[in-house]
C-alpha cells in the first residue's frame, strides 16, 4: 500500500467560507486523470529538479479540483459545490457570483432556476447548506474583505460592488458580520 498526502491552505481573509462550502471527505475511485494526476506526483517527489515546489503546487491543486470534479452531485454533501452540480440551482448560483451588486430577491433567484420562491428556498437550504440570502451574505462579505484587503478602493466604492447602497449599510452588516467595522478591518489587513 502506498499512501500519498498533501495539505492545502487557502490564502484568504475567508478560506472559512470557502472550507465550509466544501465537502469534508471526497472519496473518488476510477478516476484515470486522477490516477495519472497522482502518478505525476509521485514521480515529481522522487526526484529533484529544478521548480519541483512549483510543480507539486500545481499538480496537488489540481488533484483537489479534479477530485472534486468526480464526485457526482447527489454523493456530495451540502455545500457549494452540490449546489453547483445541481441543474437548478447552479443559473442562481452563477447570478449571485456574476452580478453582485444587484439587489437580489429569493422570487428573482427563484425564477432564473425555474423555480416557486419556497421550493427554491427548500432546495437551495437542502442542497447548499444556508439559506440563499445567507449564501448571498457570506459571499458579498468574502468579496468585500478581499477588496478591503487591496485598499484600493473607498469603502463607499466597496459597499457599492458588494451590493449596497450607502456606506453606512454596508458597514453596519460588515460589522455584523465580521465583527469590526470595514474601516478596522482594512487597516488590520
Amino acid at each position: 500500500m502506498r499512501l500519498l498526502g498533501g495539505c492545502f491552505v487557502f490564502d484568504s481573509p475567508d478560506g472559512a467560507l470557502m472550507v465550509s462550502l466544501l465537502p469534508a471527505v471526497v472519496h473518488v475511485r476510477g478516476v484515470e486523470r486522477l490516477s495519472m494526476l497522482v502518478r505525476l506526483v509521485g514521480d515529481e517527489t522522487g526526484e529533484q529538479r529544478s521548480g519541483r515546489e512549483l510543480v507539486l503546487t500545481r499538480l496537488v491543486e489540481l488533484l483537489l479540483i479534479e477530485a472534486l470534479r468526480a464526485t457526482s452531485g447527489d454523493d456530495m454533501p451540502p455545500g457549494l459545490l452540490r449546489g453547483l452540480a445541481d441543474a437548478r440551482l447552479a443559473p442562481a448560483i452563477r447570478q449571485m457570483h456574476r452580478h453582485l451588486s444587484r439587489p437580489w430577491t429569493v422570487a428573482q433567484l427563484a425564477k432564473s432556476a425555474a423555480l416557486s420562491r419556497s421550493a427554491f428556498f427548500d432546495r437551495f437550504s437542502h442542497t447548499v447548506g444556508l439559506a440563499p440570502m445567507e449564501y448571498l451574505l457570506g459571499w458579498r462579505m468574502a468579496v468585500a474583505r478581499g477588496l478591503l484587503c487591496g485598499r484600493e478602493l473607498s469603502i463607499h466604492e466597496v459597499a457599492e460592488r458588494v451590493g449596497y447602497s450607502s456606506a453606512s449599510t454596508f458597514t453596519t452588516a460588515f460589522s455584523r458580520h465580521v465583527g469590526q467595522s470595514p474601516g478596522r478591518y482594512a487597516r488590520a489587513s
